[in-house]
């Protein structure tokens, strides 16, 4: 993927030579007679300039944009993703400590991979989001492997209620860089099936993968980088 800055550079090259020849036409008599009798290049060397920087303004001003709605396109997706997983680990919490029936942690869990199964082609493609992604489906892992675990042997609730409560807060890490796009009612809206649900930002740590790109107004979204 081309770099951010890459466009600009290229849009900065182009109005220096447009300055260049432009200072060349006013200070050389001889460039600019040279301009003179030659009308039709003139105007073609001209015009091309004036696409080339206008193209390359406007490409970059709409890639900006596109990024930044990307962006908050899998921070909502992510947001999503979390408050289930809240759901998800509270239900198998519960069935980890008697609490809580075992059926209904199974069925919060098949939920949570439909979310991941819907989430994972948005989520695939940028490192962060990758890396929230990998966490997202460690973190069914340890519940698959709980449920599985607690039927067999009882006795071994509390090391995997341990092992997932660590998932989760790996899980909260990965999710921080990518949640900071989102403003206070968007992230509401995404706990409103859940208002027991705690709060879906998460701090970022050297596991989340990297640090939000400064791609964004007000808020940054995330490198959005392979």
């Amino acid at each position: 993927m081309r770099a951010p800055w890459q466009g600009w550079l290229a849009a900065a090259a182009a109005t220096l030579a447009t300055v260049g020849l432009v200072t060349a036409d006013v200070t050389d008599v001889g460039l600019r007679r040279w301009w003179e009798g030659h009308a039709l290049t003139t105007d073609t060397v001209s015009g091309l300039l004036v696409l080339l920087i206008t193209v390359l303004v406007v490409n970059e001003v709409v890639r900006r944009r596109q990024f930044r709605d990307r962006a908050r396109a899998i921070a909502a997706q992510a947001a999503i993703v979390v408050a289930q997983a809240a759901r998800t680990s509270r239900a198998a919490s519960a069935a980890l400590d008697g609490s809580g029936g075992r059926e209904n942690a199974a069925d919060e869990l098949r939920t949570y991979m439909l979310a991941l199964l819907v989430s994972a082609p948005l989520l695939i493609d940028a490192r962060v989001s990758r890396n929230f992604l990998e966490q997202a489906q460690r973190l069914a892992g340890e519940m698959a492997h709980a449920l599985a675990v607690m039927a067999r042997d009882p006795g071994k609730a509390a090391a995997l209620a341990a092992r997932l409560t660590d998932a989760v807060q790996r899980l909260r890490a990965a999710s921080g860089p990518l949640l900071q796009v989102l403003n206070p009612e968007e992230l509401a809206a995404a706990r409103a099936e859940d208002p027991t649900s705690p709060d879906l930002r998460g701090s970022p740590s050297p596991d989340a993968g990297g640090s939000p790109s400064p791609d964004a107004g007000g808020s940054a979204p995330p490198d959005q980088g392979p």
